[in-house]
């Protein structure tokens, strides 16, 4: 499957960089995680969907625990279908232990956004024929607290080789996948794809991101992620005004 081949190369390319200080332990889920991974692109990257929703990179309870894009584990294991082994990272953060399917705390993001697709299309086929989520980078970076340091706060000798390698993933999935959009959730995903996809004349919108530490998304997230899905033109399934 073409998909599984891009990020099979993306994990090969982004395994010769190296990161430093603050960051000190680096996660790559594409890697140990990649039989649930590569089973949520068999299955749901397949139905043609019409928008891509782009993250930014995976949460420490969400996409590193399960190997899926805002992966909550219960949302993968029982609405999606998806529970496959999860092996460990060549170097584990004690205070980020990966238990896979066992994890017990639920990454919020990723059960905020899964949560919103369960309650307003039912079934994950049916969703997933209007919806597709990635995530720009794969890359997990943790700091000697634990703390989940952002791509975007990386030093630039770091974080250019790193984009370089995300953008041609991003360029290659899009030509794959032939979405009508690409929605990023968050600004910055946003911003990225604008810059990756600039050749495709793509539309290119935004959703608010369902993180807990955005006071907005704290408010009702879901209303406020359908007006923006809307606003970019998504058909969003039994809302109001919509076909």
């Amino acid at each position: 499957m073409r998909l599984i081949e891009i990020h099979r190369q993306l994990t090969s390319e982004l395994a010769r960089l190296s990161f430093g200080p603050p960051v000190t332990h680096v996660y790559n889920p594409l890697e140990y995680a990649r039989q649930p991974f590569e089973r949520y692109l068999s299955t749901y990257g397949t139905l043609n969907a019409a928008t891509v929703l782009l993250g930014m990179n995976p949460g420490p309870f969400g996409m590193a625990q399960t190997g899926v894009p805002f992966g909550e584990v219960a949302s993968v294991r029982d609405w999606m279908g998806i529970e496959a082994p999860v092996q460990q990272p060549k170097s584990v953060h004690p205070k980020r232990p990966i238990k896979g399917f066992e994890c017990p705390r639920s990454e919020v993001s990723g059960a905020r956004l899964w949560g919103w697709a369960k309650a307003r299309y039912e079934t994950p086929e049916r969703f997933f024929r209007q919806f597709f989520v990635l995530n720009y980078c794969p890359l997990v970076f943790l700091e000697e607290s634990g703390r989940n340091r952002t791509p975007d706060k990386l030093p630039q000798r770091e974080r250019l080789p790193l984009l370089t390698a995300c953008d041609a993933a991003l360029q290659a999935s899009i030509e794959v996948l032939q979405p009508q959009r690409v929605i990023g959730v968050g600004l910055w995903a946003q911003k990225r794809a604008q810059l990756a996809l600039a050749d495709t004349k793509l539309p290119i919108g935004t959703v608010l991101h369902p993180s807990p530490a955005s006071p907005k998304a704290n408010r009702g997230w879901a209303e406020r992620a359908e007006q923006d899905l809307i606003r970019a033109g998504c058909h969003v399934r039994g809302r109001p005004g919509t076909p």
